[in-house]
């Protein structure tokens, strides 16, 4: 099929693109296309007016060190080969080599990701995570977003219809932390079926000073696992603890589809969760990076 018709814009500056986006009625903003284009094509999303953010400067940039700020229209791929996202925010490399193919990630971008809000996609799992930040822009002025605030249900954001996002910023973890991002999906490169993804900083007897844990593809949104990650700290990082993750993620609540039960979601959520907690340990193990 091909797309219904619709007007096209090109802006090149924030302001114009915030001033065509608050002025025209159904307009989508057109960020990577990697999402819009297959929904426009197959008639599920129909805008009267593509306002493409390609050419408007400023929003690709990103920036790295005890906070990461992305632009929105930061591709997939250029973070991915960033030597300093790989050393400031490694889990956020590991998510990104599941996100499609590589074809996806040159023209995928982040912004455009976490406003199509899949609830298997990896950017919006990773942000919260890291409790990100999203700053949105409208003709009435500047609004941030907790990333908790943002994710209101399936595909479905708290973006105001006249609202662009514009960036995201989180504080990066120090760079002892352990970390891991657990995915399954029926073949590489498809949609995630569920994931997990772990952050962790022990102390010297191996007790937790941090931790946090995200599980997504399961419900409509990300879930963090707020209760177990207070309950935590301070206590030995074991199989029991990570057992107590593991329980509680398979207690979520999940979605059934034409793929599979929200039984076997709650599973796979289960075993993914127990294999990030345990890759994550190890890896402060192996790099000897125990807060002494």
């Amino acid at each position: 099929m091909k797309p219904a018709s619709f007007g096209y814009h090109d802006p090149t500056t924030i302001d114009e693109a915030v001033a065509l986006y608050g002025r025209l009625e159904n307009a989508r903003p057109l960020a990577g296309g990697q999402s819009l284009v297959p929904m426009m094509n197959f008639r599920y999303a129909a805008p009267d007016h593509l306002i493409d953010l390609n050419g408007v400067t400023g929003l690709a940039e990103f920036t790295c060190g005890d906070t990461m700020t992305i632009g929105a229209m930061a591709r997939q791929r250029s973070l991915e080969f960033s030597d300093d996202v790989a050393k400031r925010c490694p889990i956020l490399r590991e998510a990104l080599l599941h996100v499609g193919h590589r074809q996806t990630r040159n023209r995928g971008t982040v912004g455009g990701s976490l406003c199509h809000l899949d609830p298997s996609a990896e950017m919006s799992a990773i942000m919260m995570l890291h409790d990100a930040n999203l700053t949105a822009r409208s003709v009435g002025g500047v609004r941030t977003i907790p990333m908790e605030d943002f994710a209101l249900g399936f595909m479905t954001t708290a973006l105001a219809e006249n609202e662009l996002l514009t960036s995201v910023d989180f504080d990066c973890w120090p760079e002892r932390h352990g970390f891991a991002f657990e995915e399954y999906a029926r073949r590489h490169g498809d949609f995630a079926i569920a994931s997990a993804g772990a952050l962790l900083l022990l102390d010297g007897r191996r007790q937790v000073e941090r931790i946090a844990l995200v599980v997504g593809g399961v419900d409509r949104v990300p879930r963090r696992l707020r209760r177990q990650e207070r309950e935590a700290i301070g206590a030995p990082f074991n199989d029991a603890l990570i057992a107590s993750f593991a329980h509680a993620a398979e207690a979520l609540e999940a979605s059934d589809d034409a793929h599979v039960s929200g039984q076997y979601r709650r599973h796979l959520a289960s075993v993914l969760t127990t294999r990030a907690l345990k890759r994550a340990g190890a890896h402060i193990q192996s790099s000897k990076a125990v807060h002494v």
